[in-house]
């Protein structure tokens, strides 16, 4: 495994706000001691979900979900190395000029540590319910390589004019500029779409939604097919694969945790079962295991979960400790 220097290598991810025992009152210092203790455990990244609402595969759309970036300025405050980035930005719920300021501002509150996630946006529940544009496929992805014209020689510290079919930018600045190079990951999988404009873009690529190493092996032969096209170096371009963990001492203690998790929300035994099988669990040889598999494939890092059980205390030092062994 090749690890480039300034990229992540391993990343811990919040997707969720629901905590057994809370209140929403308890919501923001619960998210603090996450990434307090993601820092304290050896990852060098936390990120955000950029939704309004709960995803569907994680609970109901009702459930908290805090913004992203207000969030990510207030970590910024509480840590003092991790990198910070949304996990991804969803391009059409902000224009690009106010996105690359907000960035911006991120990584100057953080002392330069904010990372630019970004993708094309595709949770239609939420664009209706508070009126952003969904527009087609075809239309979202057009948006966000406009964006990304205009996103990135605004971060490289150009002044920005571009007009395209949907958006206009007339003498764009970006000041004060970031304090240093913000590397640009663009997440997702899509083959003929989103795996191009990280060759032609990027400087990450985040798999999101693979589930076995021969899908993560096949995006990695499409990555590299789009590099060759472009002309890009395939070397400058890191690749980290998002996972769903549950990892806890022992077997009985991680379905214990999941069990728990999926009674605050409501689920079925067919549904917690669903969801277990969907992630990276068990007791740390087990998860171990699992994780080396994905690793051996050729990737640069991991951006890992724990949504049911990451708020206890210690499981999150627990899945650094093996994912470390893993990178190592």
């Amino acid at each position: 495994m090749q690890y480039r220097q300034g990229m992540s290598r391993l990343g811990y991810h919040l997707p969720n706000f629901t905590y057994p025992g809370s209140t929403p009152a308890d919501l923001f210092d619960v998210v603090v001691a996450q990434a307090t203790e993601a820092e304290a455990a050896g990852f060098d990244r936390v990120t955000l979900m950029d939704h309004f609402y709960q995803l569907p595969q994680l609970g109901r759309h009702d459930e908290p979900m805090m913004e992203c970036y207000t969030l990510l300025g207030a970590l910024a405050q509480r840590t003092g190395s991790v990198q910070l980035s949304a996990m991804v930005t969803g391009n059409t719920y902000r224009n690009p000029m106010v996105l690359a300021k907000e960035v911006t501002t991120l990584d100057h509150v953080s002392g330069g540590r904010a990372t630019l996630g970004i993708g094309a946006g595709w949770y239609q529940l939420e664009h209706e319910a508070f009126g952003i544009e969904f527009g087609t496929f075809t239309d979202r992805f057009e948006k966000l390589e406009e964006a990304l014209q205009i996103i990135i020689p605004m971060l490289r510290g150009e002044t920005v004019t571009f007009s395209g079919n949907h958006y206009l930018a007339v003498d764009a600045v970006n000041s004060p500029a970031p304090l240093g190079r913000i590397p640009i990951m663009i997440g997702g999988g899509g083959e003929r779409k989103t795996l191009r404009m990280v060759a032609q873009y990027a400087d990450e690529s985040n798999l999101v939604g693979v589930r076995t190493t021969a899908e993560v092996r096949h995006k990695l032969e499409v990555l590299d097919g789009h590099c060759q096209a472009l002309g890009r170096d395939r070397s400058e371009i890191a690749v980290t694969v998002t996972l769903g963990c549950c990892i806890a001492p022992t077997m009985e203690d991680a379905v214990a945790d999941l069990r728990t998790m999926g009674r605050a929300k409501g689920w079925s035994d067919e549904v917690i079962e669903a969801t277990r099988s969907a992630m990276v669990f068990g007791d740390p040889d087990t998860v171990g295991e699992k994780l080396t598999a994905f690793a051996e494939v050729g990737i640069d890092g991991f951006g890992l979960s724990l949504a049911a059980n990451g708020h206890l205390p210690g499981r999150l030092t627990l899945l650094g400790e093996v994912a470390t062994k893993v990178l190592a």
